[in-house]
């Protein structure tokens, strides 16, 4: 169980740090970011939208006392790397970071229901 909490916390708080970056960068770039959303064919109004939804994931990971927004958090944080990989992908971009999040992702979710729920 030990090595179990150890790869949740690690995979954890990659997957925040990373949500909170982007989401920062959403914040404080935020002409940067559309002009990225214009470049990979995203509307542009989701830019700050999307922002939130990332911060407000991150606090319902951490917090975790409904069951039923954390699990919802987990698939916005999927869908929204599903999308960036395959916008990315279709772009001809690098997709690395994207996988390493969703391995983060993966990891924190399902140690997370062994680790938090057991």
């Amino acid at each position: 169980m030990k090595v179990q909490k150890i790869i949740y916390w690690i995979a954890t708080v990659l997957i925040c740090g990373i949500m909170l970056y982007s989401a920062s960068m959403y914040f404080t770039k935020t002409e940067m970011v559309r002009g990225f959303y214009e470049y990979l064919g995203y509307p542009t109004y989701l830019v700050i939208p999307l922002a939130t939804a990332k911060v407000l994931g991150v606090i319902m990971i951490f917090w975790r006392k409904s069951k039923w927004l954390t699990e919802w958090a987990y698939a916005g944080f999927f869908f929204d790397l599903v999308l960036a990989f395959t916008a990315h992908y279709k772009a001809g971009d690098d997709v690395t970071l994207t996988l390493i999040a969703m391995v983060g992702l993966l990891l924190s979710y399902f140690f997370g229901k062994e680790v938090r729920y057991s």
